[in-house]
């Protein structure tokens, strides 16, 4: 784009949120989510109500192949975005000129997914001059829970996904610190690579869950707390523990029960992230503890966190199921902070696989 052209755009741009700042017209952000196999696009009024959130699940698509394929994700993405889009504005029961702004999921992810949601807002925005916002896959994953109730500083946030294992320390909207992060394997990824190991259904971390209920904890594993003082993981010397374990019974012509060995894994895992996040939250003082990504959807995570929190007087907030894994909602949440800054996106906005939480666009 000329420079001319650029002009004309943010001229329109800025046309556009401040008649909207001069309205009382309620605030609705078209959220759109693309970073992995799911298609997802939302609209979110005043950044907490959700009108609409509409996903198109790759998961038996990848499922037979053990795990996403890029190449087919970003194919599936450029048949469902416009279809996706489209069903969600009519659900919510409003057109893009109601809409205020645009937040799509720029980073982290897989480069190939990225672009095709990055340039389906794109190109809303430069054809209808509406506003456009990138938002940071993680800070979603984290604004989900603002969907649920209001969020109160400072707060730390445990993320936990298939790629991603953080504490976040937040002391206002938008402000990320990273305490702690997964020096090896995701939690999630960890769950998935010993599923595969006890021959159960891809995604592994709904099967090992499951599981984990039906068995009881009595495999000896490791629980990894590196040094005194840190608030980093690390999973792969777990993961490595569990595939020994099973090698060695296989050897000595043993049987290990997988729901025992399910349970005493999954044990191992909760433990470790439950306790760092309570020593974070105990250091910084926090007035809430927010459980964040795909794996906040485990039964287990999900009870002992509580457990904790209510032993140790603090705040927890879990968001539903149905905002735990990749969603458009969450994206717009998180967006809606940046509408309320007045910090836009160029359309030089690109998919960035490798975004740091803490880098701003």
């Amino acid at each position: 784009m000329n420079e001319k052209n650029a002009t004309r755009y943010q001229q329109r741009i800025l046309a556009h949120y401040e008649q909207h700042q001069q309205s009382d017209r309620p605030t609705l952000i078209l959220g759109i989510e693309t970073s992995c196999d799911e298609t997802s696009a939302s609209v979110i009024k005043d950044g907490r109500v959700i009108l609409s959130n509409i996903i198109a699940s790759q998961a038996d698509i990848h499922k037979r192949f053990g795990g996403v394929v890029p190449e087919v994700a970003s194919r599936r993405h450029v048949e469902n975005i416009t279809l996706t889009i489209e069903e969600s504005l009519q659900e919510a029961g409003v057109t893009l000129d109601d809409i205020s702004a645009i937040a799509v999921t720029y980073g982290p992810g897989l480069v190939g997914a990225l672009l095709v949601g990055v340039a389906a807002a794109k190109a809303i925005s430069y054809a209808r001059g509406i506003p456009l916002i990138g938002v940071h896959h993680i800070a979603g994953h984290i604004y989900a829970n603002r969907l649920v109730t209001e969020m109160e500083f400072p707060l730390i946030s445990l993320v936990v996904s298939g790629g991603h294992t953080e504490l976040v320390y937040m002391d206002q909207h938008g402000s990320f610190e990273i305490l702690g992060e997964t020096r090896d394997d995701a939690a999630g990824e960890a769950y998935d690579k010993v599923a595969r190991a006890l021959s159960l259904p891809y995604p592994g971390g709904p099967h090992i869950d499951r599981l984990a209920h039906e068995g009881t904890p009595n495999v000896p594993l490791p629980r990894v707390w590196l040094e005194p003082d840190s608030y980093d993981f690390s999973f792969s010397g777990l993961k490595s523990a569990v595939l020994n374990t099973l090698h060695n019974a296989e050897q000595r012509g043993e049987r290990i029960e997988p729901a025992n060995l399910a349970a005493s894994f999954q044990a191992s895992v909760v433990e470790v992230l439950v306790e760092k996040t309570i020593r974070a939250a105990k250091a910084k003082q926090a007035r809430q503890i927010l459980l964040a990504g795909g794996v906040a959807a485990n039964k287990g995570l999900r009870e002992a966190l509580t457990a904790r929190c209510e032993q140790e007087g603090l705040t927890l907030i879990i968001p539903p199921l149905s905002l735990c894994t990749d969603n458009a909602a969450m994206i717009a949440a998180a967006g809606y902070i940046s509408y309320q800054q007045g910090r836009f996106a160029s359309l030089d906005l690109n998919g960035v696989p490798g975004l740091s939480l803490t880098e701003p666009f």
